[in-house]
């Protein structure tokens, strides 16, 4: 099979692999359609990774075969694929830090080489306890495959949600409006709040408020503070969302966050960005913040019910296609996007 192979930092290798062997309680999905996500660009251009390893783990496809154990599952059934399933028995997982699970991080599916996701190839392998634990979830008829793609991504970003305990009548503050910021936009507005975006680019602004922000600013106003506490009675939002990695990005969150409120941060920085803060800041104003990794595995059914009953419009967030051949030239958009770029989709 074809598959995009990582061999080095901001080396991508088109070539032929050999379709991963099952064992008898694994499944094998062919790739429909991958989505193209901020860590897997982080994984290619950075020396996160020792290499060979083939990335890709916003996965939608068709079951093309089965073990001979596995049950529940036929050839010919249209799954969408969570990459990363807990093991359920040890501490993190029994405290719900299912994230922070070794098996939830190493463990997961693959396309060859070091287990990493695997979805930029023509075939997938599913291991048994992904298998068995829920990993897999059926796509209505009604639903694309394109659409059922945004499972793990919206997983991701409702786990966010949940734990800055984002609830009815709130005003959430979403820095970046990129293809999660929006997201988030669309989430916030879901489950009762408001959301105020931010971004540098124009169209992005523009977007935000066509996808349900109550207002969207370029994150370069002067007047960024002054316009965000005449929105909220002079008290600053409840919660801000750092979907961006910037520090000034969080400088603005503390001038924007009431007190008592919260900040979460999203976005991975880069190692090398240290913020130095006051703790007095945090002390004195009660701020808390907080961070959130991943999907979280009690979100899975909530996730899947939001996107394939519409209840968010990802279809509004596409806005590229590629052939898996072309995965350098859709990691190129992302890096300098366009005005009219946001989610980029990969069909192998």
């Amino acid at each position: 099979m074809k598959a995009q192979v990582f061999r080095g930092v901001n080396q991508l290798s088109y070539e032929d692999v050999p379709v991963p062997s099952l064992s008898p309680d694994e499944v094998l999905v062919k790739m429909q359609v991958v989505g193209l996500c901020q860590s897997d660009i982080k994984k290619i251009r950075y020396p996160l990774y020792q290499p060979p390893r083939i990335f890709g783990h916003e996965t939608a496809g068709t079951i093309t075969a089965v073990g001979q154990s596995v049950k529940n599952w036929q050839v010919g059934q249209r799954v969408a694929v969570m990459h990363h399933i807990p093991c359920m028995r040890c501490t993190y997982c029994l405290n719900d830090n299912f994230s922070m699970c070794d098996t939830y991080k190493n463990i997961c599916t693959t396309a060859g080489f070091v287990p990493s996701g695997g979805g930029f190839a023509e075939y997938v392998k599913v291991p048994s306890h992904i298998v068995r634990n829920g990993g897999l979830i059926p796509i209505p008829d009604r639903v694309s495959f394109e659409v059922a793609s945004f499972v793990e991504p919206t997983n991701c970003c409702l786990k966010a949600v949940k734990k800055a305990g984002i609830v009815p009548g709130q005003t959430v503050l979403i820095t970046g409006a990129g293809p999660i910021g929006l997201m988030f936009v669309m989430l916030v507005k879901y489950f009762g709040a408001k959301a105020i975006a931010t971004d540098l680019l124009p169209s992005r602004i523009e977007k935000a408020v066509t996808l349900g922000a109550e207002a969207a600013f370029d994150a370069r106003d002067p007047d960024l503070v002054t316009k965000i506490n005449d929105l909220t009675n002079g008290l600053g939002v409840d919660v801000t969302l750092l979907a961006v990695p910037s520090d000034k990005a969080f400088f603005q969150a503390l001038d924007c966050t009431r007190k008592g409120g919260k900040i979460l941060f999203f976005a991975e920085f880069p190692d090398q960005i240290e913020i130095p803060i006051n703790p007095n800041v945090l002390y004195r104003r009660e701020i808390d913040l907080m961070g959130s990794y991943s999907s979280s595995y009690r979100l899975q059914d909530l996730a899947a019910d939001i996107v394939f009953n519409g209840r968010i419009d990802v279809e509004a967030l596409i806005s590229d296609r590629y052939h898996l051949k072309d995965l350098s030239a859709a990691l190129e958009q992302a890096i300098s996007p366009t005005s009219d770029t946001y989610k980029i989709l990969i069909h192998p």
